[in-house]
């Protein structure tokens, strides 16, 4: 059976070619769809790790590799699963913990 990613894994995912202000290169990724979508569809839902922090209210700060970073959860988006090169670790539980409650902030309806 062919291994699916799975949520709160960290992955290299190749984001090329990208447009305009869309965070680029091969990155570090938290895979951040559920596993009930991740094992049927051939997309996945990611968000990119970058090492620029801006401490923006949604982004959730996080050291990996000895790197201190943020999840950029304003840079959400579908991704084939071809893009993903290889998986590289995953998320501590404070962080898995700290990144469902910014997403589900971010999506509140109000």
């Amino acid at each position: 059976m062919a291994r699916y990613p799975s949520r709160f894994e960290i992955w290299l995912i190749d984001l090329n070619p990208v447009r305009g202000a869309e965070i680029a290169k091969i990155r570090p990724c938290v895979i951040v769809s559920p596993n009930e979508l991740n094992r049927h569809l051939k997309t996945c839902l990611i968000a990119p790790l970058t090492s620029t922090k801006r401490h923006w209210p949604h982004r959730v700060p996080l050291v990996f590799a000895g790197v201190e970073g943020e999840i950029a959860t304003d840079q959400i988006r579908a991704v084939d699963r071809t893009r993903l090169q290889k998986q590289i670790g995953h998320l501590d539980r404070e962080t898995e913990e700290l990144l469902s409650a910014r997403l589900v902030d971010m999506f509140r309806y109000e």
